[in-house]
């Protein structure tokens, strides 16, 4: 069974991984739980309010086969947690590390950006990240995937479904269909 977590925090952008966690749990079998600072509830910017499973000093990274990192305001609050080290060891591990909107800005200050191509909200929306993948970084509206690290602006979530599904191996018709109709309003389903 493909295990992913995802990680939130207080005001997570709620539409980002939602059809991604949706459609891998519901189509595909996965185990999906979600993880928040200390394992406390927190509330998305649209006033869900979501107890997670686990904290995310309690991840454990065997036999996990995705991590991702949803967007929302508090990653630029200058009270986010250190990610750095878990996205480290998660990527040295093989684990597909994902992240949308300013989960990008999390990627980022990790160092997981620097030597992959990716997007995020604008280039300018990394800067004070401190990376050193400024130019790697591609000008584009939907989510781009290079060695297994799935990037996406927030306005993206249905490419970012399908960028994720792919790296873990998932590319079935099924899925094809499934996404055109979700991104049919866009135009953005046969890329």
């Amino acid at each position: 069974m493909t295990r992913a977590i995802t990680i939130l925090t207080e005001n997570f952008a709620d539409w980002e991984t939602a059809l991604l966690n949706s459609t891998a749990r519901l189509y595909y079998g996965f185990y999906t739980q979600f993880a928040t600072p200390g394992g406390l509830p927190v509330t998305s910017s649209g006033g869900m309010l979501v107890t997670p499973q686990l904290a995310l000093e309690e991840i454990v990274l065997d036999e996990l086969d995705l991590l991702m990192v949803c967007g929302g305001s508090f990653w630029q609050s200058g009270k986010a947690p250190d990610l750095g080290p878990l996205l480290r060891a998660a990527r040295d591990k093989g684990v597909v590390l994902a992240g949308i909107c300013d989960g990008t800005r999390v990627l980022a200050q990790a160092g997981v950006l620097d030597i992959v191509r990716h997007t995020s909200n604008s280039a300018e929306n990394l800067m004070d990240t401190g990376y050193a993948g400024a130019a790697l970084y591609q000008d584009v509206p939907w989510a781009v995937a290079d060695q297994r690290v799935i990037t996406a602006p927030g306005t993206a979530p249905v490419t970012f479904t399908r960028e994720v599904l792919r790296a873990l191996g998932i590319a079935d018709d099924n899925l094809a269909a499934y996404l055109a109709m979700h991104g049919a309003e866009h135009g953005q389903a046969a890329r």
